[in-house]
């Protein structure tokens, strides 16, 4: 052993006395190959062999295939461990934070996650976190070769125009478009809308001009489409450049002149909607519901609600029976004036006339008594809705909870959910959360725990902010080991609640005399800190991965 010592160092003192990694340099640079023997002394060769003397160091400092192993264990372990705190749109946006070269390289680690991936997967991945506009397309087009998402002209190439338009990433959304075999009209009615709400107006125009270069025709129903997404971002006068450029070019249809109406509507533009009314006559497109609807409309956010009614008293003698839209632009107005018995007094009347109310009639007149406080009208209208066999959507439903739960007990807001869940309406995560805070304000704890079992049986987990709710609900009745209980299994699953929910816990376990239980909790509050601390600082750093 001392003899292989010997020949391994000499060389070593021999070139310089400098260190191995000189010496190993020396010899990749070099390219001189040398063999040492046993019998040849080693103070004639100035260059070593380094195949050599890594053999011989390999040989003497063996390094053992099990702590290889481990470690290679551990690392998975804790990778498996690490990821067990990510959702499957966290994992997926993940890869793009370790910066690889190569699109290879990049569909690689995203086949590699193991992910069974949907449409609604794809459009959270795209719709949230920070992807850059490149990102996003090389995500998208990895994403239709796999089985759960098609490559055909439907809805996910939807979802990727909008997010690219959302995130104003135009110059990815237009090369997707050019890829695209056979984009419709909608994808070009998304790019469009996504210029206009980014307030690039003559991008939009030039896009609409360009149509048939991507293969939709440019005629009527682009041109009212152009109009309907000008319209809606509040270019009127754009548009209405646009409507008075295309006459004579494009033929209008009576769905034209009732975009521009609508348009002029919203403005309050009265003068306006009448010139296109007469216009709309002279091309020989009669006034429909919806053109009286949205006149209704604009003359009661002009102010002038005594018009509206002439206009709505005359339409029978113009032949023209109003309709549920007619009768909303009515009820709409009244409310806007708070003179909410004429509104009760026009739903009576659509009532008596056998004209069915829509959804959007309850919706406008519930919402509008609980903003105007008529909670007993609110709640009686809100049943009948139900009587009639309407069911509110998941987003109306939050939409009433929200202003009942910012003001008075909690019991309006309750009924509403409950009526919701019976009827089979799905409610909302941020519903819910309303209500739990409300009922933890109010200290209804039995009521509180039920809204959250039921919430946890509807499949949302909890957050900390839940947890927050529930540890002051307890409080506010006086039930302080419940309270640190919840608290508790909020540590465990890796929330930390904040400081203020905290201390108002803890003075009042120290105000009841119960030091220790207020000692433990604050060391576990303690190294719950420390480890939310340090998870902020991993995700910052992609520590995922």
């Amino acid at each position: 052993m001392y003899r292989r010592w010997n020949l391994v160092l000499e060389p070593l003192r021999l070139v310089h006395r400098g260190p191995m990694r000189t010496l190993v340099s020396g010899a990749l640079c070099n390219r001189t190959v040398c063999t040492i023997s046993e019998n040849i002394p080693s103070s004639s060769h100035s260059v070593v062999d380094e195949s050599y003397v890594l053999a011989e160091l390999s040989s003497l400092l063996p390094i053992s295939s099990k702590t290889t192993t481990a470690k290679e264990d551990t690392c998975s372990r804790n990778q498996l461990a690490v990821d067990s705190f990510l959702s499957r749109e966290e994992r997926l946006r993940g890869v793009f934070l370790q910066k690889l070269k190569g699109k290879s390289a990049i569909h690689k680690a995203l086949s590699s996650l193991g992910i069974e991936l949907s449409i609604d997967i794809v459009a959270n991945v795209v719709d949230s976190g920070d992807l850059s506009g490149e990102a996003m397309v090389t995500f998208f087009n990895w994403a239709i070769r796999e089985p759960g998402v098609s490559k055909d002209v439907d809805e996910s190439y939807y979802v990727i125009l909008r997010a690219l338009g959302r995130r104003k990433f135009f110059s990815f959304m237009i090369d997707v478009l050019k890829e695209m075999v056979n984009p419709d009209l909608k994808c070009l009615t998304i790019a469009m809308d996504s210029f206009a709400r980014a307030h690039f107006v003559r991008r939009a125009i030039q896009l609409f001009e360009e149509s048939e270069d991507f293969g939709v025709e440019c005629g009527t129903e682009s041109l009212n489409s152009l109009l309907c997404c000008l319209c809606e971002r509040s270019h009127v006068s754009a548009a209405n450049s646009v409507f008075n450029a295309k006459k004579g070019e494009i033929p209008f249809d009576g769905c034209t002149y009732n975009v521009m109406i609508s348009g002029w509507s919203k403005l309050g533009e009265v003068g306006e909607m009448e010139k296109v009314m007469k216009e709309m006559v002279e091309g020989g497109f009669g006034p429909d519901c919806l053109s009286f609807s949205y006149l209704i409309e604009g003359l009661g956010r002009a102010g002038r609600v005594n018009d509206s009614v002439e206009i709505f008293d005359g339409m029978k003698q113009k032949s023209c029976v109003p309709d549920a839209k007619v009768y909303n632009a009515m009820i709409c107005n009244f409310l806007f004036a708070r003179d909410f018995d004429e509104a009760m007094r026009y739903y009576r009347k659509m009532l008596d006339e056998e004209c069915d109310p829509d959804l959007e009639t309850y919706s406008k007149l519930v919402l509008g008594l609980i903003k105007g406080r008529k909670v007993a009208d609110a709640l009686e209208i809100y049943e009948e809705m139900f009587s009639r066999g309407i069911v509110p959507t998941t987003g109306l439903v939050t939409t009433f909870i929200k202003p009942l739960c910012s003001y008075g007990p909690p019991h309006a807001a309750m009924v509403v959910y409950q009526k919701a869940r019976k009827a089979g309406c799905r409610i909302s995560e941020s519903a819910y959360k309303l209500l739990l805070k409300r009922l933890s304000r109010f200290g209804k704890c039995g009521i509180l725990l039920n809204v959250w079992d039921e919430m946890q049986e509807c499949g949302y987990s909890s957050d900390v902010e839940v947890y927050e709710y529930i540890v002051d609900g307890l409080c506010n009745i006086g039930h302080l080991e419940n309270a640190v209980l919840v608290m508790e299994e909020a540590m465990r699953k890796g929330f930390c609640p904040n400081r203020l929910v905290y201390s108002r816990l803890s003075n009042k376990l120290m105000a009841s005399n119960k030091t220790e239980m207020a000692y433990k909790l604050f060391l576990k509050i303690k190294e719950a800190r420390i480890k939310d601390n340090a998870r902020r600082f991993w995700r910052r750093n992609g520590w995922h991965f």
